[in-house]
Order: C-alpha cells, then structure tokens, then sequence
C-alpha cells in the first residue's frame, strides 16, 4: 500500500461517498486509489464547479464535501468555490497534487506556495510531507471542517509522497466534535429576559440549519407567540404557513420585514451570522437589546452589544428554553408581528396572475416557480438581481430547500450545485435559477449534466448584462456604467449540449413549461426575459415604508 490508497482508506473512514474534480498529474497517483475504492470519482469540466459542488454535497448532507484539483492552475481554481462554502459555513475538504518535495527549493513548473493561498480561505491547511502523517492529517481536515463554525480545510499531497509506501498505517477511527449544553444559569437569565420583553422577535440565521434546531425553533415560536424573520441561508427554519413566520431579511435597504425588528424591544438571535446581514442594517442605533444563541460566542461589533450569551448546542438550548417556558407558561401579543406577515404576503403574491407578452416581472416567476415545485424539492439560486428577489419572494416549507450562497456570494454557484443536489436524493426536485451573467461563468458543467444524467431544470433570467451592479449603482450614484453583453443563441447551445431547452416570453406559459422540464429526464434549460425596470419600482417602494406599526 502507498500513502495515496492509505489517504482514500481515511476518505472511507470518514465516510465519504464521492469525490468532485479534474485529474491532474500530480494526483495520478491518487486517482487510481479512488478508482479502486468504493468512493465514486465525479469527473468535472472545472475545478470551481468542483468545489461548488462539494460545498451543496455538504449544505444538504452535513458531511463534508470533498473536491479536488491538481497543484498550481488546478489549485488556483479551486480558490472561489472553496472560499464559498468556507464563508458559507459548509463542512468541505479541498484536496491538491503538488510538485515532489525534492522541488520545492528552486523554480519549478506549476509549483507555488498552495498552502499558503489557502490558508485565508479555510479554517485550516496543510502538507503531508511524510505517509506516517496520512491519517492525522486527514481526520483532523474533517474534524475540523465540521466543528462550528464548519468551514473548508486544505490538504495537498506531493506526487512524491503519494508514492512511497504506506504499510502497517492505518485510518483513525471518525469522530466528530461534540457540542456542549448551554448552562442552565444562563438559560434562566435569557427567560427572565424574555419574559420581560413586551415585543421580541427572534432572528434565525444558517446555524438553525446546519445543525437541525429548526424543529425546536418552531416550537419556541408556537408556545411563545414570537415571530420569526430568517436571513437568506436560513429559508425554511420555519415553514411559511406559520402564522409565526415573518418571512425573509437580509436586503441593504429597509424593507416590510424590517418593521418587526424596527418595532422590537428584543431580538433575539439563533443561529445567527453577520457575514449575511450585518448587524448595523437592523440595529444602526445599537438601542436594541440582544440574547444570543449559538455554538460560539458573539463576534465583536459595534451594533452587536449582547446582553445575554447562551452558548452551545442550539437544539438542546431551544429544548431548555421551551421545558422553562412550558413550566411557566407566557405569550406575547402577536397583533403588530400579524400586521408584517399579511403586508408581506400580499408582496409574494403580487403579479402571480400577471399575464404579459415579452420580458416578465420577477414576482411572477418566483410565484410560478414555488407552484411548480413541492415542499421538499430544492431551488438553488446563483447570485445576481435574481438573488434579491428569490430570497425576498420565494419562501420555503422545510430548510434546505432554497440554497442562496451569501457569505462569500460567488457567482456560477448554481448549475454545478444544481448537479450536486440531484446526486444526493433522486426523490426530490432540483431547480436553479441563474443571470445570463452567472450561469456563463460555469457553461462548462453542462456536459457534465448530460454526462451524467442529472434531472434538473436550470432557468436563465435573460437581461443581457451586470443587472445587480447596475441596480446599486442607481441606488448609490443615480446612474450606471455601460454594463451589458452579448448572450449565445440559447437553443443551439442547449442542442449543443444535449439538453432539453424552452424559451418562455408568454408568462402564461411559463408554469406549464417549469411543470413539464420538471418531469423530463435529464438537464432542461429555460430562458426567461426578465423585467429588471421592478428592481427600481421596488427601491422607491422600500424607500417609502414608513418604520412603526
């Protein structure tokens, strides 16, 4: 045994199941070990969309996705998709071929300092310099990445290395890191809080998610009265025919779901991220009093000043949470929290009956696509103008089923994310939604959809141009730059690529085409002209809520 087979027996032990990539010469040696292994080798057309879908294999499971590439150019490819799903908080494990050791002191082809490149993006990174190192250097990756904040680690592993010989190794048994219970001093305080409050609201971020609260949440909420607001990532932590869900936040501009945190004495937060929507959005003037309830303390801001700190496992908080209110039982009046749930409904469901010729409001879409797909199918949004309406528009029934990259917040997330989501459960529906802009930046994949014969429906929002950009720089600077481009003829493009391929610019058409690519084996593409003249109709409309109830 050499030190490449050694390294995939850790993969096995760790419980991988597949591995997304591009073959270089420098892991040849690695290759052959997965080919002989019971892990499948998923062959990409790009290192990225690699990484993209590693990092949706780790959203949806919680286990660490993997992806590799080679040293050098495969290695720097990797670089935005594994920056993604570290700030996305998503357990991933990037792996790359390098140049033999007896190199590295001198100039040598494709060879770079690839730990140090990915050491500011991953919780951790390192070299195996020696097989005996193998198994430490695997588990503590995994470890790692999974522990909270989960996150991307780096391992590369030198051609020469790879190797040499392995015997009488052996992987160290998996383990994950436990979490701990928060105090129950600490619990007791947050409810002496809590019950002092006369109007709180709770702020639900990606962490609920991640490690499956959402089911104590929702209880939280029923036996309180307390409405809740989730960010992007954090869709379905609450199903959206709870009275008690207050829909989504996150926009760089005050908007109806904001009046409940504008009119709230106490937020407080579960499973929170700032990296989604910092707190000087929704807390400018820091009057607002804050519990916080996370796997890890408060991070450090101005507009963050935390009055109450419970640490550690958020099911088990939630659950000593609930057992103290249920022992003396309180609720809130809910009147004011009512008021933004029904004025954000009537917004979901403006223009669902629109019916036009040429380029389509957003609201329809959106409203077209929640009809077509079921309560646990998945929607995956690249980022874009499209982004802001998704999380603004589409709401969810069960979490992880709208995936909204927004931590690092790349573009070209969605077709090879889409590919991954299909993989992991063939029972539920996969749907992207993409900008002309985004979905070009990883056209590549869609052979790899084809090659592989995944369902999924892909729908181009078509604007031809940078409509986000354009979008915040009206809002900034009262005009924008010349940011538009050509796009491919989309039908021979899909041809091309052996998919499946509509074009809708008759919005009554467009659920029964979403239905119809829905049911159809293999990729299908859609491609809507969007109607982006809403995105200032919606800036003048934000503008003008008035804050109060």
């Amino acid at each position: 045994m050499n030190a490449a087979e050694l390294f995939v027996q850790c993969l096995e032990n760790e419980g991988v199941r597949r591995v997304f990539g591009v073959p270089g010469e420098e892991n040849a040696a690695l290759l052959l070990a997965l080919d002989a292994s019971t892990i499948d080798f998923v062959l990409t057309r790009h290192e990225q969309g690699a990484a993209f879908m590693a990092e949706v294999h780790g959203r949806l499971t919680g286990e660490p996705g993997v992806c590799l590439g080679t040293l050098g150019p495969g290695a720097t490819n990797l670089v935005t998709g594994v920056a993604n799903a570290n700030m996305d908080r998503v357990p991933l494990i990037a792996i790359t071929g390098q140049a033999g050791i007896e190199r590295w002191h001198k100039e040598s082809h494709q060879a770079m300092d690839v730990v140090g490149m990915f050491k500011p993006i991953t919780k951790w990174a390192s070299t195996i310099l020696t097989p005996h190192n193998v198994p430490e250097v695997v588990h503590k990756a995994f470890k790692l990445a999974a522990a909270e904040k989960s996150g991307a680690c780096h391992i590369e592993l030198p051609e020469d290395v790879a190797s040499q010989p392995a015997d009488h190794l052996d992987p160290i048994t998996k383990s994950r890191p436990t979490r701990p219970v928060p105090d129950r001093d600490v619990i007791f305080a947050a409810l002496q809080v809590i019950r002092s409050a006369k109007s709180p609201v709770i702020l639900a971020g990606n962490g609920v998610i991640r490690h499956g609260a959402s089911t104590e949440l929702r209880k939280f909420a029923e036996t309180t009265g307390i409405g809740v607001i989730n960010t992007f990532m954090a869709k379905g932590v609450i199903s959206l025919d709870s009275v008690y869900s207050l829909f989504t936040i996150g926009l760089q501009a005050k908007d109806l779901v904001f009046r409940a945190i504008y009119d709230a004495d106490l937020v407080i937060t579960v499973g929170y991220d700032m990296v989604e929507y910092p707190p000087k959005l929704w807390n400018p003037d820091r009057e607002k009093k804050i519990i916080h309830l996370d796997f890890v303390p408060a991070e450090v801001d101005e507009n963050y000043r935390v009055e109450i700190e419970v640490i550690g496992d958020l099911s088990h908080a939630l659950q000593m949470l609930n057992d103290g209110i249920h022992d003396n039982p309180f609720s809130i009046d809910p009147t004011r929290q009512h008021a933004v749930r029904h004025e954000m409904m009537n917004e979901i469901s403006a223009y669902e009956n629109d019916d036009t010729k040429g380029p389509m409001r957003p609201q329809k879409i959106l409203a077209d696509v929640r009809k077509a797909l079921g309560p646990a199918d998945i929607l995956l949004s690249d980022v874009g103008a499209h982004k802001m309406w998704v999380a603004r528009q589409y709401q969810c029934y069960e979490p992880n089923t709208c995936l909204i990259p927004n931590g690092f917040a790349s573009m070209g997330f969605a077709l090879p994310g889409s590919i991954s989501a299909a993989m992991i459960d063939d029972s539920r529906k996969v749907m992207a939604i993409a900008g002309d802009g985004g979905f070009l930046m990883n056209v590549q994949e869609m052979e790899t959809a084809r090659r592989l014969g995944s369902d999924i429906v892909v729908m181009v929002w078509e604007d031809g141009g940078y409509g986000l950009i354009e979008w915040k720089q009206d809002n900034i600077y009262g005009g924008h730059t010349d940011l538009s481009f050509g796009n491919p003829d989309w039908g021979k493009l899909a041809d091309s690529f052996g998919w499946s391929y509509d074009y809708v610019d008759e919005s009554p058409k467009l659920l029964g085409t979403i239905e119809k690519a829905l049911d159809t084996a293999g990729p299908s593409l859609i491609v809507v002209p969007i109607d982006y003249r809403e995105n200032a109709i919606l800036t003048r409309r934000l503008g003008e809520i008035a804050m109060g109830l």
